[in-house]
């Protein structure tokens, strides 16, 4: 007896086939006419309400827009100012402050190692230089 009161009482949400066993059940011979017409009754009043709400909501929406179109808010702008917030959003995130700390430590390290590369090789060819003219001024480099 324990095992169908606790089966009566489940607390978990109805499943695909459970809502199609419930869908599909007539209860209709269960009711009297009495609750049948107060059903009726709720199911028109519940229609009404919603054709009401979506009206509400059409109004809210068209009026919405005249007021972006009054203050000179399109789509565009807003989508700009989506943009910059989401933008500013991340570039305060932890993630987005490491990578760019140590990106801008990597281009560092990079700047100088290049700028040493461009010394030493700047170096070499003052140093070919000097060898080359060193070589001319000497006549007796030029008959060997």
């Amino acid at each position: 007896m324990e095992a169908q009161a606790q089966g009566l009482l489940e607390s978990e949400p109805l499943q695909g086939r459970d809502e199609d066993a419930v869908a599909s059940a007539d209860f209709s011979s269960m009711l009297s006419e009495e609750e049948k017409e107060e059903l009726r009754a709720e199911l028109v009043q519940l229609e009404d309400e919603i054709t009401t709400l979506r009206q509400v909501l059409s109004a809210k929406e068209r009026h919405l827009v005249e007021i972006k179109q009054k203050l000179g808010m399109n789509l565009m702008n807003e989508l700009k100012q989506n943009f910059s917030k989401s933008w500013h959003d991340m570039q305060t995130t932890t993630a987005y402050k490491k990578t760019h700390e140590t990106l801008s430590h990597a281009g560092q390290k990079a700047t100088a190692a290049f700028s040493n590369v461009g010394t030493a090789i700047s170096k070499k060819f003052g140093d070919m230089r000097y060898s080359i003219r060193h070589s001319i001024s000497m006549p007796a480099m030029r008959r060997k």
